[in-house]
């Protein structure tokens, strides 16, 4: 009974220091930084941040996008039909407490399919929040953009590469583990038995985004070296 009890402290402790720690977070990063935070000075860091997203195999051969002023822009035409860019922090959900975290480079690298049916969500609501809007108003027209058919239907086979070790996720993650991630409709995470006990596969469900994010890690980085971390 003794260790029933304590155990049960440890746990609601641990609860209220990870409620803190967010609490902490979402008041680290309450409103968006100055651009110049979320710019990378050198563009040709930015393209090789990019194509470290996936195999030079696939990346070298891809278009790459970097974030400008208004928004992400070609820097280098690709012919394979992969397009990589990198992430900046207002991917996540409105809400999340790391939306506006200036230090966060998530390199990806998309193929076809999700350039041409997932990277649009993405470069809307880059270029709408880089005009002034605000994360609501983004959210809003995002949806509109949705039922008016202007926004794709996503495309089956859709999926990315996210296998650099110089990225940056989040601040407690670093760069995580390298992995592909699949894009399906919304609410399929039970039918790939996802975030079970044992299962190797993660996923996420994108309301606003209308879809659900299957992430599957993979045992190399995208130079070819091991991920020597259990996974976490």
């Amino acid at each position: 009974m003794q260790r029933r009890r304590v155990r049960m402290i440890l746990v609601l402790m641990a609860a209220a220091a990870a409620s803190l720690q967010m609490q902490a977070q979402s008041a680290a990063y309450p409103r968006m930084a100055p651009l110049d935070q979320y710019l990378m000075a050198n563009r040709n860091a930015e393209i090789a941040l990019a194509r470290s997203a996936a195999p030079p195999s696939i990346s070298d051969h891809a278009e790459v996008m970097v974030l400008g002023t208004s928004g992400f822009e070609v820097a280098v035409p690709g012919t394979n039909h992969f397009v990589c860019i990198v992430e900046r922090s207002w991917n996540a959900a409105i809400g999340a407490p790391e939306y506006w975290n200036p230090k966060i480079r998530s390199p990806n690298c998309f193929n076809e399919a999700a350039a041409k049916s997932y990277l649009p969500i993405e470069l809307m609501k880059t270029r709408l929040l880089l005009a002034g809007k605000s994360p609501a108003q983004v959210l809003a027209a995002v949806q509109t953009a949705f039922d008016q058919k202007k926004l794709p239907a996503l495309e089956p086979g859709a999926m990315c590469y996210m296998m650099s070790k110089n990225g940056y996720l989040n601040d407690q993650a670093g760069h995580w583990h390298p992995h592909v991630m699949i894009f399906l409709p919304l609410a399929m995470s039970k039918t790939w038995g996802a975030n079970l006990p044992g299962s190797p596969v993660l996923s996420s469900d994108d309301v606003s985004d209308r879809l659900t994010v299957f992430m599957i890690p993979v045992a190399r980085w995208s130079d070819g070296s091991p991920d020597s971390n259990p996974r976490s």
